[in-house]
């Protein structure tokens, strides 16, 4: 096995490949216990990982094993401490992003070179929900799909040991999977209420590749009252949607290599004034987030913004720990 040697210390490279339906690391089966992580401050609206040990260790404590990152960590201390929590990450690249490692300059590739190394990474991710905005491709999605076959492309030319991802809105549609072939694991946001349901079947009919949710949940405030859930901040209406949600990915395993949950933290950068938290959210029944179909930004976390643990911590826990899976 390969030896990668960090500043702080001298750890383990890791092979990852897929091998049909499933993720390998060495060899072995790889179920992704996850968790979206995008850790901002009160008051803030930029990422900043001052948190990160109180972080990993809530993260060790509810099963994570896998954390899903929207913007490359370009610090071998934060990755190196990530690998020590025995966590992986899996690394998303974004199409525009002022040339920070983005796809549109090409400059992913110099941190999927710089990084490959490292045994933290679990997977390279192109995109996020990119499918639902073709305005950003001069208004053709075929335009979003080329390129970013074209950058999985490059990424197999100069990684072998980590597979390529994307997070697509839902299920991935022929013109998506015939465009796209150099995508070897497909992750989907999927939010159908509390039940993800059809969508393993739904896959397993149109293509024999992995598959993961990229992004699934509730969030823990009610714009309206619905279902016996009453209007307001309700950490019971997660707890019980994230409950069902993971029991249904548990139960079809067959298919489904796991899933992201959304998300970490509340995000009070997302809706309003970032020095406090709001609901925001769209109107209700307005899509499929449990269970008042709107999903409000701000309160999507199993830990709030000062890190204390919501109904739905314990349920996370309980699930991800209560298995024999990786």
């Amino acid at each position: 096995m390969l030896i990668f040697v960090s500043c702080n210390s001298e750890v383990q490279f890791n092979k990852v490949s897929v091998n049909e339906r499933q993720i390998l690391v060495n060899n072995i089966p790889y179920f992704i216990k996850g968790i979206c992580y995008h850790p901002v401050p009160k008051g803030k609206k930029e990422r900043n990982f001052e948190t990160l040990d109180q972080d990993l260790a809530l993260m060790k404590e509810a099963g994570i094993n896998t954390i899903r990152v929207y913007a490359p960590i370009d610090d071998i201390n934060i990755l190196d401490n990530i690998h020590q929590a025995n966590i992986k990450i899996i690394i998303g690249f974004g199409y525009d992003q002022g040339g920070f490692f983005d796809i549109k300059s090409g400059t992913f590739i110099d941190y999927v070179n710089k990084y490959k190394t490292h045994p933290a990474i679990l997977l390279w991710e192109l995109g996020n929900e990119y499918n639902y905005h073709p305005e950003w491709f001069e208004g053709n999605i075929t335009n979003w799909y080329k390129a970013m076959n074209n950058a999985a492309g490059m990424i197999h030319d100069n990684d072998t040991n980590h597979p390529v991802t994307t997070a697509h809105g839902e299920l991935p549609d022929a013109l998506a999977l015939n465009t796209s072939p150099n995508i070897d694991v497909w992750g989907m946001n999927v939010y159908r209420w509390d039940n993800p349901g059809d969508i393993y079947n739904q896959w397993s009919t149109v293509s024999k590749k992995p598959m993961y949710l990229s992004e699934a949940g509730g969030d823990s405030y009610m714009t309206i009252a619905k279902d016996g859930y009453k209007q307001g901040i309700n950490e019971k209406a997660q707890a019980d949607a994230n409950a069902n949600i993971l029991k249904n990915i548990f139960n079809n395993t067959n298919i489904c290599s796991g899933v992201t949950l959304f998300s970490f933290t509340d995000g009070w950068w997302k809706a309003g004034n970032p020095s406090h938290q709001d609901p925001g959210g769209w109107a209700p029944n307005s899509s499929g987030v449990p269970y008042d179909g709107s999903p409000n930004e701000e309160y999507w976390g199993i830990v709030d913004i000062d890190r204390n643990k919501k109904e739905t911590f314990a349920v996370v826990k309980t699930i991800y720990t209560n298995t024999k899976k990786n």
